[in-house]
């Protein structure tokens, strides 16, 4: 289990471009500093978030905010997907007033079809994306800001928020999800195997084989990402002591939080405090 901490400075709009193939299931749970656009090319992904499966397909978008734990498979079709990552003042003023909702399109994952008659442009548009920051260039940086704005543009005009969770959900991908739920909504206590098994209806040795299957990691494993993930985040934007918040956040030995930390992070609580806020200055 670890936490990517990769692009968690990013200094300007970024872009890839990658093949996944059948069965491929990326390392673990993890999250980025910045938001990330996910776009599928071809094929479909299933990237769990939360108690929410999000089940995409060709020309889907999935914005996912910073700081946003996610794990992402290819359980049924190979996949070629695009990815944006941007920090949010790399949106001009002008592209966000044009969203229906621009604060709730940015503080919550969700997937975003366009138009069948406008995906060619996203299909232009994205290649452009990838293309530019393969091979950059003093001119890349400006390039991808104005990329982006066009990007957002589009999604404005064309873009449609739908449902995260499929129709075709299975009933042990939904007790799954139950389980993960009941993480999100009780991870700052103290909660045993056989809570999470309780709340999805499986025995506990069950639920932990279908979890892992589903998400790649056993639910303690994931109880333990969830609360590092808000302990992340409780150190970045409060004055409160560490021992306090490893408290709040469901660890009950503030010594093994911060080993537990510095595992996942690469650093200690109080140096992650302190760059976080240096990168605010």
């Amino acid at each position: 289990m670890s936490i990517n901490t990769e692009r968690q400075r990013l200094e300007r709009v970024m872009a890839d471009r990658a093949v996944r193939e059948v069965g491929c299931r990326m390392p673990a749970h993890h999250f980025h500093g910045c938001f990330e656009l996910y776009f599928v090319e071809q094929g479909a992904a299933s990237i769990l978030i939360g108690g929410a499966s999000y089940e995409l397909n060709e020309a889907d978008f999935l914005l996912i905010p910073p700081r946003t734990f996610h794990c992402t498979r290819y359980p049924d079709k190979r996949c070629v997907r695009s990815v944006v990552y941007f920090r949010p003042q790399d949106i001009s003023r002008r592209a966000l007033s044009l969203l229906s909702d621009p604060d709730a399109f940015l503080s919550r994952p969700q997937i975003i079809r366009v138009s069948r008659e406008s995906q060619p442009q996203f299909f232009e548009l994205m290649s452009r994306l990838t293309r530019e920051d393969r091979q950059p260039d003093p001119h890349t940086g400006a390039l991808m800001y104005f990329y982006l704005q066009e990007l957002f543009l589009l999604l404005s005009r064309y873009g449609q928020s739908r449902q995260e969770l499929p129709l075709d959900i299975t009933v042990s991908n939904e007790q799954v999800l139950s389980a993960a739920r009941y993480i999100h909504l009780n991870y700052m206590n103290q909660i045993s195997a056989a809570d999470i098994a309780a709340a999805s209806g499986f025995s506990p040795n069950h639920l932990s084989r279908k979890f892992r299957q589903a998400a790649g990691i056993g639910t303690h494993e994931y109880l333990i990402q969830i609360r590092l993930q808000h302990a992340a985040l409780a150190l970045a934007s409060t004055e409160d002591s560490i021992t306090h918040i490893a408290l709040s956040c469901g660890f009950s030995d503030s010594n093994y939080f911060k080993d537990v930390f510095k595992k996942h992070f690469g650093q200690t609580p109080r140096d992650y405090r302190r760059k976080q806020k240096e990168s605010l200055i």
